[in-house]
């Protein structure tokens, strides 16, 4: 095995700080991490470091002779906003190599999903997950061995992740990828790396299994915590009690003794071991369950994202109740955060019911805008929380500082505060309410695996209903029981989350993974190149249910559906022998 990149004692400050401290690492070629950790811990610091982006406070970074690595930003470059796809390509390239090399920008555009005519898109005309796909073809384009990708997932819709797991699934290099998304990072690496408390840990896990490791230490490292300080606290009363005799008693030996105790603790608590400071804040929703058969009802609804735009789809009819979480699935563009504002809106004017959305009277509505549109810029943190609920200025100042948030800082602007501040700030609001019905649109964006954790507990407990747009899987799976999907524009239910994405890897499969297939099998010298229209169809249904057949393998046991297994792989031995290929 052979080393691709390592660091020794390295750190970094930033200008609050101390920020990395003395991180050891070596990554191994083959390795697929995961980078993970709290928000602001570092994380993109690292990436930036590793990358020689930044430069760091002290220590040293090596890399590897002939190694070369692709670091893939969040966002788009604004120099590329005026480029065609090509010329965004070929722009990662030295300016005597574009010319030559505009065949393999064409083929990698390809095997990212565009078709041969959008090479002249615009950048400036792309989607949020067609971004995504053009910043891994630039990164491609110089053949690295090491993609450094940071929150490549992050505002992408839930088709768009699944092609980006099979790309990273298929990817024989090394890469390092941060995420909030445990779903894909458990799908797609071998390998995780934990920053906490300004330093790095390394588990040679998939990030579950590495979060349940760290947790076993945490767990290991408080009960020596608590053995150490008893046994501190044991010789530090025994310390005080022979000082007390040595004064009493004029003993100078008793003191002598006292003080060697002293000293001894000091050591003790010097060797202590150290207990992750972890995060703070917990995440709680306070509502009622309203004792009826609909909070609210939707009949007919025509979902218009503007004022005399088109309609995307139509809310045929459908219920919410008290203990209803639902969530809303489907591309970005196809209306779902679109039919939470029209809810919302209803909820704002004294009508309770028109003919396509009824809501019930005595409804209570909480709203999270993924925008946090209800946060007023101007308003200073205090004054944001007044809307929320009649609560005294005490009572917010406490749920502030609860949060986070320190006293000399709650007469600051909400204009002043990161994306991240902005969310937590929004669901403290949200927190201080007595909501019945509860609707979430991509609350996810902002918040680290251990918020979406509190979150999927907090929707699981909240007695009223949910209506929930997101397309974190492992979110939608612990805290759902109906699912709506919007495709084609329209709306279905669905009661099983696994239909929907066989539906969207049906829809989504990469062109490029059949001619993979397709040229794998043509590469096996015992069997002739197909070239009749019949063995045409019977090769692509060949690919196609090895398709199904690894997708549904792939899944957790329990998901999986043996009958359809057995049914699928009886009908790819009876095509191979069809096809002369066993």
């Amino acid at each position: 095995m052979s080393t691709l990149l390592s660091t020794q004692n390295l750190s970094f400050h930033n200008n609050h700080g101390l920020l990395l401290n003395d991180i050891s690492l070596a990554l191994i070629k083959g390795e697929k991490i995961g980078l993970i950790g709290y928000n602001g811990c570092g994380k993109s610091t690292l990436l930036k470091l590793l990358s020689h982006q930044l430069s760091p406070s002290s220590g040293v970074i090596s890399v590897a002779n002939q190694t070369v690595m692709a670091y893939i930003e969040q966002h788009l470059p604004t120099e590329l906003q005026s480029m065609t796809l090509m010329d965004a390509v070929l722009h990662k390239l030295p300016e005597e190599y574009s010319s030559s090399e505009g065949w393999r920008a064409e083929l990698l555009l390809s095997e990212m999903g565009f078709k041969l005519h959008e090479k002249d898109l615009l950048v400036s005309q792309l989607s949020g997950g067609q971004h995504t796909r053009l910043l891994l073809a630039r990164a491609l384009i110089i053949e690295p061995d090491l993609l450094l990708l940071d929150e490549p997932s992050n505002h992408l819709d839930l088709p768009t992740i699944l092609w980006l797991e099979t790309f990273l699934k298929q990817w024989r290099g090394s890469f390092i990828l941060v995420s909030h998304d445990n779903t894909l990072l458990d799908n797609v690496t071998n390998c995780t790396w934990i920053i906490r408390d300004k330093s790095l840990s390394i588990f040679r896990l998939p990030c579950s299994q590495a979060r349940v490791a760290q947790e076993e230490q945490d767990i290991s490292a408080q009960h020596r915590y608590d053995a150490q300080q008893k046994e501190i606290d044991r010789i530090a009363q025994s310390a005080k009690q022979l000082a007390i005799w040595g004064h009493v008693y004029d003993n100078e030996n008793l003191s002598r003794k006292a003080k060697q105790m002293e000293k001894h603790i000091v050591r003790l608590k010097d060797e202590q071991t150290e207990v992750a400071s972890g995060n703070q804040w917990v995440l709680q929703f306070s509502g009622t369950a309203l004792r009826a058969d609909r909070l609210c009802e939707l009949n007919q609804l025509a979902v218009i994202p503007a004022e005399n735009t088109p309609v995307l789809y139509t809310v045929e009819n459908q219920r919410i109740k008290s203990g209803d979480r639902v969530a809303i699935i489907g591309a970005n563009g196809t209306g779902k955060s679109s039919l939470l504002k029209m809810i919302w809106s209803l909820s704002l004017v004294e009508i309770s019911e028109q003919n396509a959305i009824k809501l019930h009277p005595r409804v209570e509505l909480g709203y999270y805008d993924q925008k946090i549109a209800q946060l007023v810029d101007n308003d200073t943190l205090s004054d944001a929380l007044k809307p929320f609920a009649p609560i005294t200025d005490e009572q917010r100042k406490m749920a502030l500082i609860s949060a986070g948030f320190v006293y000399t800082r709650h007469g600051q602007k909400v204009s002043t505060l990161s994306g991240g501040e902005r969310a937590r700030l929004l669901f403290v609001g949200l927190s201080l309410a007595n909501y019945s019905l509860l609707m979430l649109d991509e609350p996810t964006n902002h918040i680290d695996m251990e918020g979406k954790k509190a979150l999927a507990e907090q929707i699981n407990q909240f007695p009223g209903g949910v209506l929930l747009v997101s397309h974190d899987r492992e979110l939608i799976e612990s805290s759902c029981n109906r699912f709506w999907y919007i495709h084609n524009d329209v709306l279905t239910e669905h009661h099983d989350i696994e239909a929907i994405y066989q539906l969207i890897s049906e829809e989504e499969m990469p062109e490029t993974l059949l001619v993979d297939k397709l040229n794998n099998l043509q590469n096996i010298s015992s069997v002739p190149v197909v070239s009749h229209h019949d063995d045409d169809e019977k090769l692509f249904k060949l690919i196609e249910l090895e398709e199904k057949l690894e997708a549904d393998l792939a899944r957790k046991i329990n998901h999986q559906k043996p009958a359809l297994q057995a049914q699928w792989k009886l009908e790819i031995n009876q095509l191979k022998q069809a096809l002369k290929l066993i």
